[in-house]
């Protein structure tokens, strides 16, 4: 499996209007179900006086991780579009917002998906792109004696150092790509390290 994908830098902001309504789509990164669930709330508490809040997000590098809310809107006009923009970009670990305040004019089916597909690709175009990685954490135990050798392992390797514990024994949590864990973790086995993934 691939550990590489795309995401976006920040959160970015658009707004679009057609025939009166007005959409404001918001565009943030976020990892996990929760974190994608937090944003949707902040936001429909902040704009509680909207007629609909609909969303769509996508999570994981293998991008099988989705899901999408008309919200009130005829099914299939709102979270389908806005789904469809994060996959146009190739993106994940994305979530978009799109907040609908009603002008009093009908836009029918055909312009409801238009107009929420424009609103979540203008969120989109005002984020900055990025490369990223999935990544795991993994448990390093060791006695002291061989910390030189477990050293030497970890700078030759991306591994990020997220913890460490020097004592008797000693403990390092590290972070690295998924697709790089098993590679790093034999390694640092041989050097005399018990790894866990966390």
């Amino acid at each position: 499996m691939a550990d590489r994908f795309y995401t976006i830098a920040a959160r970015s902001e658009a707004v679009f209007k057609e025939k009166m309504s007005k959409f404001l789509s918001f565009a943030v990164p976020v990892v996990t179900r929760d974190e994608a669930k937090s944003v949707i709330v902040e936001i429909a508490k902040k704009y509680h006086d909207a007629r609909h809040v609909c969303w769509a997000f996508m999570l994981g590098a293998d991008r099988l991780d989705f899901l999408s809310s008309d919200n009130g809107e005829p099914s299939g006009t709102a979270g389908k579009p806005i789904l469809g923009q994060i996959n146009s970009f190739g993106l994940t670990n994305v979530v978009i917002v799109v907040v609908r305040y009603f002008g009093g004019i009908k836009l029918g089916t055909s312009g409801l998906i238009a107009a929420y597909r424009e609103a979540a690709r203008l969120a989109l175009d005002k984020a900055e792109i990025v490369e990223d990685f999935e990544t795991v954490d993994m448990t390093v135990g060791f006695s002291y004696i061989a910390m030189n050798d477990i050293m030497k392992v970890l700078k030759n390797s991306q591994a990020e150092v997220v913890s460490q514990d020097f004592d008797n024994s000693c403990t390092i949590v590290i972070r690295i790509r998924s697709g790089e864990a098993d590679a790093i973790g034999g390694r640092l086995s041989a050097a005399g390290a018990t790894v866990t993934a966390l």
